[in-house]
């Protein structure tokens, strides 16, 4: 079985997403005749630079429903996640606020969790909730954690493996209610549900450009301005972005970020439609073909372009060898050459042998029919040869 048409068949936009032609386009004159430093003010280059940060700024803001002035550039949800849990911790700290602990959960992105553990070291009491076998964070859990005074909480709007989301909103409140700055990680939210932040009573949130369909190393951090949050930041310099991000920002990739949220402003319930039918058929297709194929996390609460699947039999890594021509992923972290089970999948309850045969499958803007069609096959074929490969060993 061949890919279509000379290609890998890519299945992994959890993990990155390709840039949009329409955003590529946008960002082209930044990169030749339009390259002015926008922090340039005193001559037309370096205005007209500005002018477009300022133009992709705003198409940030829209996209999360927040005010132009909320909207910090950073170099992606990395970073943006580093700032706002850390920023938050150290400049309450730094008033002498005797509030100690901040609270995440169990199935966050390792930057949330290890700035959460990093912070331990310096006095402050990380708290990792567990979430139920849905994936979802039970909102008793979250608020008998906050029954010791914390200072901030930290939950993913969408998680980077299940795809579940988190009723952000509710989480939010029982923050507010206990007087608890409320940080969510929208990467993998923004540009595939709807996103306003006034409504989640949000105080921080983090996204990413290349999860969305723009480019890679820039992404954005909403900041609260009423009532305004004040956060400490990580390193000094020439003082942009107010203060909480220095450094010369890249008006390309500024561009293209805000190229790509106005494009998922626009076609978001068109392409959730599609990709949802998409996502649907190929699960259908795979649970004909393997029974006892299992999906994880919650069916209900996902967004439309994720499978996350237990197979009955095969390993993921001897699936994803057996089908080369797929690009899907394991969702597992990796040290040296050992693959660990995932540590999202440990939280829901999958045991090693389950959390070993799954596999993350990503569907996205540019998955065709024809793609689907090939990657039900190829696992398929693949899962039935490497079950057969081990019964005759």
């Amino acid at each position: 079985m061949t890919p279509i048409p000379n290609r890998p068949v890519y299945l992994d936009n959890q993990a990155t997403t390709p840039c949009d032609p329409r955003v590529v386009a946008a960002m082209l004159p930044f990169f030749t005749e339009r390259f002015g430093n926008p922090h340039s003010a005193e001559h037309a280059m370096g205005r007209d630079a500005d002018a477009a940060v300022e133009d992709a700024r705003a198409k940030v803001a829209a996209l999360i429903g927040a005010d132009v002035r909320e909207v910090v550039f950073t170099s992606g949800a990395t970073e943006s996640n580093n700032i706002a849990i850390k920023g938050a911790a150290r400049f309450a700290a730094g008033l002498g606020d005797p509030r100690r602990r901040v609270v995440t959960a169990a199935t966050e992105h390792k930057c949330v969790l290890e700035s959460v553990a990093d912070l331990g070291a310096e006095g402050f009491e990380p708290v990792v909730l567990p979430v139920r076998p849905d994936g979802r964070l039970d909102p008793d859990v979250l608020r008998a954690a906050l029954a010791t005074p914390a200072l901030l909480v930290s939950v993913m709007a969408v998680n980077n493996e299940t795809g579940v989301i988190q009723d952000i909103a509710a989480l939010a409140a029982i923050a507010r209610a206990a007087g608890a700055l409320f940080h969510t990680d929208a990467a993998q939210a923004a540009g595939k549900i709807p996103l306003d932040v006034g409504p989640m009573g949000v105080d921080l949130l983090s996204l990413s450009g290349h999860k969305l369909y723009g480019p890679k190393g820039v992404g954005a951090l909403y900041v609260r301005r009423r009532p305004r949050v004040r956060l400490a930041p990580l390193f000094s310099g020439g003082g942009q972005e107010r203060g909480l991000r220095s450094g010369t920002l890249p008006a390309p990739l500024l561009v293209g970020l805000g190229e790509a949220c106005r494009l998922a402003a626009l076609e978001m319930a068109r392409d959730n439609a599609r990709i949802a039918g998409l996502r649907d058929a190929l699960f259908a297709r795979l649970a004909e073909a393997l029974p006892g194929l299992a999906l994880n996390g919650s069916a209900e609460h996902r967004i439309a372009g994720n499978l996350n699947l237990t197979f009955p039999v095969a390993h993921a890594m001897a699936l994803m060898r057996a089908a080369p021509d797929l690009c899907v992923s394991t969702g597992s972290a990796c040290s040296s050459a050992e693959v660990e089970p995932s540590y999202v999948l440990r939280a829901l309850g999958l045991d090693e042998a389950r959390a070993r045969r799954t596999l993350r499958i990503g569907i996205g803007r540019f998955t065709s029919a024809a793609d689907i069609e090939f990657a039900a096959k190829a696992l398929a074929e693949a899962h039935t040869s490497v079950a057969h490969a081990r019964i005759e060993a």
